[in-house]
């Protein structure tokens, strides 16, 4: 649908807003409409940016009557389809960040467009964390919807099982106080169902008393990925839950901000997290730290708010192409067909290939049954890669090659917050059939019109 041929006239919606709504042709509409990933370009009819959670409820009413897609978007990371002629609503302005202590930790309010950076930070005064994921600038609301799976997911499972209540706009309009008494089938559904039942506008959930962590990245040259790769590979079997670990094959360019020693080579690097002490940590991290002699050793105690610069990931927008699957197991014949087709002599396409080890008590069912699957997987694969639009087919290409090579230990299926650039396809992968089929029934009831028909929703 073409933006000009919509035909629409905003002026009643927008007289109603505390917020703002843009459309095409201003330079705001251009800032606010514009993705994480550069290489998506994003066409919706109009953008409204939100103030309130009254704001959400009435561009969803009015998208609704004027059979008009709807989409949201705080920081950008989850967006994966051009929205063409979709009503985006931007909730960044949502920015609420209540924390709260108590003998055993403590809670937190935040709004839709809070990111976790600011969570942490504001946490770490108290000696407080949250269960946020490897890039602290996403939202907490987007992150935690499809589960929330980061670098502590081995000792305290997903973000989303800390979850104690939500507000939400659903399809038709209206906005819900959620909790697991009052809503129980929406409570589950939004903890995992991604954008899939509604609009998150505000969440409430617990926090960790856990001030320090033992934590970092080892870095190693070229020479050594085959034997970092297969140290690791047989390393894993033994951590306890404690530890969370991911290794990645990476090829960062000479820029601003890459450390030297990293810059324009391709290095290996072993990220591990562990939230006992730090003897203990050090001990269990000897088998890598001794298998070669490393580029960079980051790994140290630090406090659990600057858990992002584990895996540093890139803040700044950028054009990029993103690949996931699910593992069985990750042996030396698993590395070595790894190193086959992503390794120093593939010629790869990729800035990053990862395998993140799983288990602990992320394979553990919440006392409150929640919408994520697949937690009993071992392994994920992650790949990215960035380039000019150009190179984007060879890259998606290579990607798919990895994760076709790697298919004699596929799992199956995916995680919903890996998934976003594979668009409906991914987002059914991302749950087995019964509950998909679940959020699919849930999804007719609170979204009669099915105005949110783009992006990581059931297929109607």
């Amino acid at each position: 649908m073409d933006t000009a041929s919509t035909g629409l006239d905003f002026s009643s919606l927008r007289r109603i807003l505390s917020g703002t709504l843009h459309e095409p042709g201003d330079a705001t509409y251009t800032r606010l409409a514009t993705p994480w990933n550069l290489a998506v370009p994003t066409s919706p009819a109009a953008v409204v940016a939100v103030a309130t959670a009254k704001d959400v409820a009435a561009a969803v009413k009015f998208a609704a009557a004027h059979d008009l897609a709807v989409a949201v978007q705080a920081t950008g990371h989850g967006i994966a389809s051009n929205l063409d002629g979709a009503l985006l609503i931007h909730t960044g302005a949502l920015d609420e960040c209540l924390i709260s202590q108590s003998e055993r930790g403590g809670t937190a309010r935040t709004g839709a467009g809070t990111i976790w950076a600011t969570v942490l930070r504001r946490c770490a005064a108290l000696g407080l964390t949250g269960l946020s994921g490897s890039a602290p600038g996403v939202s907490v609301a987007g992150y935690t919807s499809g589960g929330g799976i980061g670098p502590m997911a081995r000792t305290f499972g997903a973000a989303s099982d800390r979850v104690r209540s939500l507000d939400v706009v659903t399809g038709d309009g209206e906005l819900h106080h959620v909790t697991a008494a009052t809503e129980p089938e929406l409570f589950w559904g939004l903890r995992g169902g991604k954008g899939s039942l509604g609009i998150i506008t505000a969440l409430e959930f617990e926090l960790l008393a856990l001030p320090t962590i033992y934590a970092g990245t080892l870095f190693f040259d070229t020479a050594d990925v085959p034997r970092i790769m297969h140290a690791w590979a047989q390393w894993c079997p033994s951590l306890p839950p404690a530890a969370t670990t991911s290794i990645a094959l990476m090829q960062l360019p000479p820029m601003p901000g890459v450390p030297e020693p990293l810059a324009g080579k391709f290095t290996i690097a072993v990220r591990y997290v562990y939230t006992g002490n730090e003897d203990d940590g050090a001990t269990w991290l000897t088998p890598i730290r001794s298998a070669a002699a490393p580029l960079m050793d980051t790994v140290a105690l630090m406090p659990s708010s600057m858990i992002g610069m584990v895996h540093s990931d890139p803040e700044d927008p950028l054009p990029a192409v993103e690949g996931s699957a699910l593992l069985t197991d990750f042996t030396n014949t698993t590395a070595h067909t790894l190193l086959e087709t992503a390794g120093p002599d593939a010629n790869s396409a990729q800035l990053l290939v990862e395998i993140r080890q799983f288990g602990g008590a992320l394979a553990q069912e919440p006392a409150e049954p929640s919408a994520l699957c697949h937690r009993a997987a071992p392994f994920g694969l992650y790949t990215v890669g960035v380039g000019a639009p150009p190179d984007i087919a060879r890259i998606k290409g290579h990607s798919e090659l990895i994760i076709e090579r790697m298919s004699p230990w596929a799992y199956g299926g995916t995680l919903p917050n890996f998934s976003a650039g594979s668009g409906q396809k991914g987002f059914a992968a991302s749950y087995t059939a019964d509950i998909f089929a679940r959020l699919g029934f849930l999804a007719q009831h609170f979204d009669p019109g099915n105005v949110f028909r783009v992006g990581q929703v059931p297929a109607r």
